[in-house]
């Protein structure tokens, strides 16, 4: 309650009022000084008290009562669910996440007067978990608190009278240690004391990755050189620690790349491998480490790194057994094109042919077959069988060296002729379960059927973006074409693009000409005909300028090298795979959303695992989205994701690690958690200290003023004139007039 003056008063009334008081009270002095009688208290008290009446009348004073209502202050909670939080903390035999979903309640029970705010942050701004617990979170690859401050700081609510940072201190941003510039300057911005809950407990012995790096780019068939950098924190003794470098695929286990011993001096070392890789495209390549006994972090031992690796040239393999028109027109298309190098091997006269000459005189260099498929096979991008028969030359041995190429990524083209396919000694080979075709119970007296014809397009060849470059030049019509190769039907999971208009493989199926398929890591291709070069000079090739061939077969080559202009599905991961969290894929169309259903199958490269199925359904109007895999494991795994039973696959390698560039550092970082409550005024805590953090000052909110006089106008003035009777009284009994 507080006592107030008269608000109908000027300012100026109320301080004549008080100056003419004050003079009154002068003359009054200076008359008692005067008076001779005894007692002048009289005169003096009762002037006094009729001076006062009177200012009181004029002033009127007043009560004021005042009703406010307290608002709690604001206080925002910043959770850390990067991937470092899902390391174990120290002693407690849980991780670090689970700690601090069991402080959560906590806090807030601890703020209960405060208004809320519950944030969590990883990669970017933080956003609102609302009453969410941070466990059914995805983990961040990254934790970056520079973005999480700066996002609270630049809310459009009010800033908070307090943060509470609750994290192991770990961050990958600021980069560096202890309060950096970019640091302080986000601190400054909130203008609020920083309260720090830190988890994660002491440091533990563990040997880790500490860094994977490389400069530019990736080529195929080029050394690049992979930094590995290696770390011992908690005590661990460590010396020499080797390091792997393996690349993954689909054939079996990991391949070697490279290897080498890292020394360790104060805990930190660093080693420089040179690693080649002869596949273009995704490849999986994994950086392990040996570590020494008493490592208690496993899950930072291993990286899986998705590397794309571009081509400087396609380097291809052309092998021909006669020189024919159609071995002569690819030629010259290959030998054309700066972006292929090519290595070209003819058959210009066989075993059988009678030649009255010696072979010295004929022969211009002997066909070295030991020698390219054996030590030189890995350095091609892909193998072009051209109507050649692999018996009388000695490639039948190795047939199966071809097809572990294919299986480590590599690709195959087997284009017709009367010595190709069936023909060509290729049937129940190694490699015959590489091609998309079908060549067995087909005789070899019955395998190349001479009559000419013009190849149909298949339902799957008018979608397919590998054939639209030649249907935009010759629309949906083909040349005759001199024959073709008999094959008995397509392998499980092939693609047929063109097919036989008259030929049938049995229950009405037309024979394939083009089919296309996976085998594992690598792709493959079959031709069934010689005839190709009417696409170049024909009457037919005439409407097009002879452009027709050229644009068949760069498109068949896009294909096999995996160029995404051929692609009709593409696969990529959506965000980042970790082990045990469920994984998503982003699935795009280039036919956009049509609402036909595709099958998606997840399989690991190397385990051989149960592989995971999902239908995946491209709404009308989207042209991607995005499918949930469910949890894997850690490692490399391959995602096919399929149209239609005949329809060409799409592709993606992706690895799932277990922790990723987070693990890379395992201890908790303590000291710059307290660094930042001491700069910004705030308390650091352990996981049991929440009871000590300070709660702030609640804000009052003023509600209502009620305004009560002490008296009523009228009884200040009849006091004030007693009172003034009563001193003139006084007066004329003090000799005063």
């Amino acid at each position: 309650m507080n006592i107030t003056l008269s608000d109908d008063l000027p300012v100026m009334v109320v301080v004549g009022a008080c100056l003419l008081a004050g003079l009154s009270f002068a003359f009054l002095i200076l008359e008692v000084r005067r008076m001779s009688e005894r007692r002048p208290w009289l005169v003096w008290l009762s002037g006094m008290l009729a001076t006062v009446a009177l200012l009181l009348a004029v002033l009127r004073p007043a009560r004021v009562a005042q009703t406010s209502a307290g608002l709690g202050a604001r206080v925002t909670f910043l959770f850390d669910v990067s991937r470092s939080m899902d390391l174990e903390s120290t002693g407690e035999g849980r991780t670090r996440r689970e700690r601090a979903a069991a402080l959560f309640p906590q806090l807030r029970a601890h703020f209960g007067g405060a208004r809320q705010t519950n944030l969590y942050f990883g990669r970017g701004p933080a956003r609102a978990l609302g009453d969410s617990s941070i466990q059914g979170l995805r983990p961040a690859a990254e934790s970056d608190l520079i973005a999480a401050l700066r996002s609270v700081a630049g809310a459009t609510e009010a800033v908070p009278q307090a943060v509470v940072l609750v994290s192991d201190g770990r961050f990958d941003r600021p980069v560096g240690e202890g309060l950096t510039t970019e640091l302080d300057s986000a601190l400054g911005a909130l203008h609020a004391p920083i309260h720090t809950v830190m988890l994660g407990g002491e440091a533990v012995a563990d040997a880790a990755i500490a860094d994977v790096r490389f400069a530019g780019a990736v080529v195929a068939h080029q050394p690049v050189v992979i930094t590995v950098e290696v770390a011992c924190t908690g005590g661990l003794p460590c010396g020499e620690i080797p390091v792997f470098l393996r690349e993954i695929h689909a054939a079996g286990k990991p391949v070697e790349r490279a290897s080498g011993t890292v020394a360790l001096k104060e805990g930190r070392g660093t080693i420089d491998l040179e690693l080649v890789l002869d596949r273009a495209g995704q490849r999986i390549v994994e950086v392990a480490i040996e570590p020494p006994e008493g490592d208690l972090v496993a899950g930072n031992n291993r990286r899986l790194l998705p590397i794309s690796v571009a081509r400087d040239q396609v380097r291809l393999l052309h092998v021909a057994g006669r020189p024919t028109y159609d071995v002569r027109a690819l030629r010259r298309w290959l030998k054309a094109d700066a972006s292929v190098d090519v290595v070209a091997f003819f058959i210009l006269r066989t075993h059988s042919d009678d030649v009255a000459a010696s072979n010295d005189e004929l022969s211009l260099i002997p066909f070295p077959v030991d020698e390219l498929f054996t030590s030189h096979l890995p350095s091609f991008d892909a193998v072009i069988l051209q109507d050649f028969d692999a018996r009388p030359y000695g490639l039948s041995k190795h047939l199966r060296s071809l097809r572990r190429y294919v299986e480590q990524g590599g690709g195959v083209i087997m284009i017709g002729g009367p010595n190709a396919f069936v023909s060509g000694s290729y049937a129940a080979t190694p490699l015959a379960e590489v091609l998309p075709v079908d060549m067995r119970g087909v005789r070899r007296d019955k395998a190349v059927d001479f009559a000419s014809f013009a190849p149909r397009l298949t339902a799957a060849g008018r979608s397919a973006p590998v054939l639209e470059p030649l249907r935009a030049l010759i629309g949906d019509d083909f040349p005759d074409m001199p024959g073709c190769n008999v094959v008995a039907g397509v392998r499980p999971g092939a693609t047929v693009l063109l097919e036989h208009p008259n030929r049938q493989i049995g229950a009405g199926k037309a024979m394939p000409i083009l089919a296309l398929g996976e085998y594992k890591s690598g792709r493959s291709i079959a031709l069934t005909v010689d005839g190709s070069h009417r696409l170049l000079f024909s009457r037919f090739a005439a409407g097009a300028a002879g452009r027709a061939h050229g644009a068949f077969f760069d498109a068949l080559l896009g294909w096999l090298m995996r160029d995404p202009r051929f692609e009709p599905l593409l696969l990529a991961v959506a965000g980042e795979c970790f082990a045990g969290v469920p994984a998503q894929l982003r699935v795009r169309s280039v036919f956009g959303g049509d609402g036909v259903p595709m099958q998606l199958e997840v399989t690991p490269l190397t385990s051989g695992g149960e592989p995971t199925r999902r239908e995946v359904v491209v709404p009308k109007g989207k042209d991607a989205v995005t499918v949930e895999v469910g949890a894997l494991a850690e490692g490399a795994y391959s995602a096919v994701l399929r149209r239609a039973q005949h329809a060409i696959p799409a592709r993606l390698d992706f690895a799932c690690e277990m922790g990723g560039r987070e693990w890379a550092d395992s201890r908790p970082d303590a000291a710059r958690l307290r660094q930042i409550a001491a700069h910004t005024s705030g308390v650091a805590v352990g996981p049991d200290g929440v009871d000590r953090l300070p709660l702030p000052r609640a804000v009052d909110v003023i509600a209502q003023r009620h305004v009560h006089p002490l008296l009523p106008a009228w009884s200040w003035s009849l006091f004030a004139a007693m009172l003034l009777g009563a001193h003139w009284w006084s007066r004329r009994h003090g000799g005063l007039s």
